[in-house]
């Protein structure tokens, strides 16, 4: 049982380094691109961007309910304890912070692609305004998730 005990951390450890890892890659080279105000550099990154995110975003984000919810339960926790149910409905904010982010980088990629090597439309400046403002309380929510994960606290 320790083995596989063992191994649910390891995979969930692993999916939760992608996800946080590949968002914080994925915000640093946005953020680069979208500061060189070139509109090929941006549509190349963003094109790269979002296929980062479905093949390591989109697949650690089904690992990690799965494998968080064996863990749980291998280790005795009941999925209604308080952290587990904060953590969980953290996860579901974060997922909703991302969500609109990948649909952001597929429009932020078409409008820096239509762009050429003219200037970028002022929609394109909009939807990274908020790009930019989900990604905040989605790091946000996803380091809480961490500290709910470590510290396990008694929340009511």
């Amino acid at each position: 049982m320790m083995d596989f005990i063992l191994a649910l951390k390891l995979l969930h450890m692993l999916g939760a380094t992608v996800l946080l890892g590949t968002g914080l890659g994925i915000a640093f080279f946005m953020w680069m691109a979208h500061r060189s105000g070139e509109a090929r550099l941006i549509a190349h990154t963003a094109k790269i961007v979002v296929i980062a995110d479905m093949v390591f975003t989109a697949v650690a984000v089904v690992v990690q309910p799965l494998t968080g919810a064996g863990l749980a339960l291998a280790m005795g926790y009941a999925l209604s304890e308080p952290w587990i149910v904060a953590a969980v409905a953290l996860y579901l904010f974060v997922g909703l912070c991302w969500l609109p982010v990948v649909w952001i980088q597929i429009r932020l990629a078409r409008l820096a692609t239509a762009a050429g090597d003219g200037a970028l439309p002022a929609a394109y400046h909009k939807l990274f305004r908020i790009w930019f403002a989900l990604g905040w309380p989605g790091f946000a929510g996803t380091i809480a998730i961490f500290a709910l994960m470590i510290w396990k606290p008694a929340l009511w």
